[in-house]
């Protein structure tokens, strides 16, 4: 099972911003959007970070109302891991785990192919499963 079953379930789509997003609009998307991360691009649409909700809450806690005068730029995580279409799931289980960290965004060559999300890895393992349980002969 590699990412690349992953993408082609939950698609392509990523949610980015610019490295000048505000915290406020970074907050907006995730909760609009109900996700966790969004990726930040450079104007020629490269990537350049990667910003959670965590990272919001960590602001938020350690600036208070200050926060709110921050960036994408100043919360991304800048050295992002990332994962190829051809990783398998397990190997990006294990990377998210050992990181500490639920987003990974997909690389297809140097052109960003998605992000995956530790929820969407496990919602895939399970559909797996299930298709190999249906896929077995009745014992009976």
């Amino acid at each position: 099972m590699s990412i690349a079953a992953v993408i082609r379930e939950k698609g392509r789509n990523v949610v980015s911003v610019s490295p000048e997003a505000g915290i406020a609009e970074i907050a907006s998307v995730i909760a609009s959007r109900r996700i966790g991360a969004l990726v930040v691009l450079a104007d020629h649409g490269g990537l350049v970070g990667i910003v959670s909700e965590r990272d919001v809450v960590k602001a938020l806690a350690r600036h208070g109302v200050r926060a709110l005068e921050q960036t994408a730029s100043d919360l991304m995580t800048r050295q992002v891991t990332t994962v190829t279409m051809q990783t398998s799931v397990d190997q990006a289980m294990e990377i998210m785990d050992a990181g500490y960290f639920r987003h990974l965004p997909v690389m297809d060559g140097t052109e960003l192919a998605g992000i995956v999300s530790i929820r969407d890895l496990v919602k895939h393992k399970i559909r797996v499963q299930q298709r190999a349980l249906r896929a077995q002969p009745d014992p009976g």
